[in-house]
């Protein structure tokens, strides 16, 4: 059977980076055993290094299982539930002289929980290595891409055996996850003495990277045409023009009427009140500064104009079109005043919770001065 580098594995995982090295010496690759994987050996084989690099590297080409047994023989209830989850209907996979999806190599070596480590075969170089990327703070880990090659088609059966070997670790490398090496395992997969397939399968063992600091939220362009917009917004009113001609509001701020174009106008101060006209909620894609799920909306003043902004302290999936909502101004990153909005009644409550503590420090100064 023709080799095949696009195995299920691979379209399952994205794949972060890509880290290989040639293959081992020997046609069937297997793991280097011969009595070398006893404590005392691995000692041999792993002495201390000054280079931390050197000490994983010396675990290329050792065996991470050896002589495994796989937990079922090939079988055509598995093919079943393979073929029925993916959707394949090819007729090889099924009949008297049904053959296995090549793809559903990887699954007859599969030993459980912990995969390789579920298999007595296991052996314990590769525990080592994960323990010792752990210790230089290459504490999580993530599969990035596996390639399958299939040599000799698979029946149901077939009784499954195959050798595990750490092909490569990589220099350590920088990726949007964190910084961290690359570990590539090659198992071989037999029946009896013939090798039926390879599978490579690589992961990065990684340091995750610090989380970025929150970028400030951005500017409002300022131009000549809404500049009285903005001074308003800072003195915590939100002027509407209107045309000294025809008396029409406008929101946002135009150098002239639309319905009657003359250039004049003055301003109104909207009283605040509003309703939800119409929203959307953003998932993606996200915006520097704004964490999604969040609620956009479009809201209708009391006077007859709408303007986009948000509505906080309410969650995105509590908006609703036509609900109350009263103005407010939030102040961002220590300097941007922005309109907001909250719903009216929770507007209510603070304005009562904002009385009652004025109340108090009323109090409180008449008590001092006594």
């Amino acid at each position: 059977m023709s080799a095949d580098r696009s195995g299920v594995r691979e379209a399952e995982v994205p794949a972060v980076g890509r880290e290989s090295r040639g293959p081992l010496d020997g046609p069937t690759r297997r793991a280097k055993t011969d009595g070398a994987d006893t404590p005392a050996a691995r000692s041999e084989a792993h002495p201390p290094a000054a280079d931390p690099l050197t000490r994983l590297k010396s675990y290329e080409g050792h065996p991470a299982a050896v002589s495994a047994n796989g937990k079922d023989p090939v079988n055509l209830p598995m093919i079943r539930h393979w073929c029925e989850a993916l959707g394949d209907a090819n007729p090889a996979y099924t009949g008297p002289d049904a053959i296995a999806p090549p793809t559903m190599l990887q699954a007859w070596t599969m030993g459980g929980p912990g995969g390789v480590r579920g298999h007595t075969g296991r052996a314990q170089a590769y525990d080592e290595l994960l323990a010792l990327l752990d210790a230089s703070g290459c504490t999580s880990v993530v599969a990035t891409d596996c390639e399958q090659e299939y040599l000799q088609p698979l029946r149901p059966g077939d009784e499954i055996t195959f050798d595990t070997v750490i092909e490569s670790v990589s220099d350590r490398k920088t990726t949007k996850l964190g910084t961290g090496h690359f570990v590539t395992t090659r198992t071989d997969v037999r029946v009896g003495e013939t090798l039926v397939g390879t599978h490579r399968f690589r992961i990065l063992k990684y340091a995750p990277a610090q989380a970025k600091k929150t970028p400030p939220r951005p500017r409002p362009v300022v131009n000549r045409d809404n500049a009285g917009f903005w001074e308003g917004v800072e003195r915590h009113r939100l002027l509407i023009q209107r045309c000294t001609a025809c008396a029409a509001l406008r929101f946002p701020w135009l150098p002239g009427c639309a319905h009657c174009g003359d250039p004049d106008w003055d301003t109104v101060e909207a009283s605040g009140e509003g309703t939800v006209y119409s929203y959307v909620v953003m998932h993606h894609p996200p915006f520097p500064a704004f964490e999604p799920p969040y609620a956009v909306v479009l809201v209708e003043l009391a006077e007859g104009v709408r303007i986009i902004s948000n509505v906080v302290g309410t969650p995105y999936d509590k908006v609703r079109i036509g609900m109350p909502v009263r103005l407010v101004f939030q102040v961002y990153d220590g300097d941007l005043t922005l309109p907001v909005f909250r719903a009216a009644e929770e507007a209510a409550v603070d304005d009562a919770e904002a009385a009652v503590d004025d109340a108090e420090a009323a109090v409180a100064v008449e008590e001092a001065a006594v």
